[in-house]
């Protein structure tokens, strides 16, 4: 079996995937390769798959597909898996360190100090607590942001269409949590019914002032309705570590717009997380061919 390691992981894992055959990262053995493993750069199209005739699965190191044609491999025999459980941690604390970060000024502190500026008066803090935040999706990584929130004091609603109950978030309807909410964290996957849904319409009815993070997928909101709405004060700040492309264009709307705080998709990127995606395609691959 030949396994082809397309994107970034961690360094240890050629040496894991020994005992099932050949391990490579030369993406001209495309070809020949049984098993690709992706992160989200790598886009598993038609047009990749059909370079790929001896593949037999993909595996995803991370949460969600939306960067796998999964029909049209579905139709060539490819299995399409994932490692969501792997990084359910990693994205809630930087989703977490965004809700700190932008209430508390860090980073307007640290960058006035660093050009010789004193400006106590001026950077005005906000508190998380008895504040609510909203969820918009609450399966695993919500959830693990609604654990972190509540131990800020903070309460926690969420809407999540396929979800009815969480014991850590009260579910409400997109309306009201969009009218109570004073921050807002995205963790949708992208489908047809999330794409654009953070627009205009959605943003007029949120609470004016109102600090939105996503570390979910950046196509999720429509950038320059969202970059119109940070001009007008509507939305106080949006922190993102996801992007319409990766990198976002140079002419990306939220490059320029005031009050962007903005991470290169590093969620996923942790050293433990990368260990234990690491962990679930050694297991994969054990359940599926066994060691050679």
């Amino acid at each position: 079996m030949k396994i082809l390691i397309a994107d970034a992981f961690d360094a240890s894992l050629p040496g894991r995937l020994k005992p099932f055959g050949e391990v490579t990262d030369d993406a001209n053995q495309l070809p020949s390769a049984n098993v690709v493993l992706i992160r989200s750069k790598t886009k598993a199209t038609r047009e990749y798959l059909d370079r790929a005739p001896a593949l037999k699965m993909i595996i995803r190191g991370g949460v969600g597909l939306d960067n796998v044609d999964q029909e049209y491999a579905k139709q060539k025999g490819i299995r399409v898996l994932n490692t969501p459980a792997a990084s359910s941690v990693a994205v809630a604390e930087l989703a977490m360190a965004f809700l700190v970060a932008i209430p508390n000024r860090l980073i307007d502190g640290h960058c006035t100090m660093k050009e010789g500026k004193w400006a106590k008066k001026e950077l005005k803090r906000t508190e998380l607590f008895q504040k609510t935040l909203g969820l918009i999706g609450v399966g695993r990584i919500g959830t693990e942001v609604a654990l972190r929130a509540k131990a800020f004091g903070m309460r926690v609603i969420a809407f999540d269409k396929y979800v009815s109950s969480s014991p850590h978030a009260e579910m409400v309807p997109l309306s009201a949590l969009v009218a109570q909410a004073d921050f807002i964290s995205l963790h949708t996957p992208l489908t047809d019914e999330t794409r654009g849904m953070v627009n205009a319409e959605l943003i007029g009815k949120m609470k004016r002032g109102v600090i939105l993070v996503n570390t979910g997928r950046g196509k999720v909101v429509n950038e320059p309705d969202l970059a119109a709405a940070l001009a007008s004060g509507q939305v106080r700040a949006y922190g993102t570590d996801v992007w319409e492309s990766d990198p976002p264009p140079p002419a990306s709307p939220l490059l320029s717009a005031p009050n962007v705080f903005m991470t290169p998709h590093i969620g996923a990127s942790s050293q433990e997380n990368l260990l234990r995606i690491g962990d679930i395609i050694v297991e994969i691959l054990s359940e599926h061919y066994g060691r050679k």
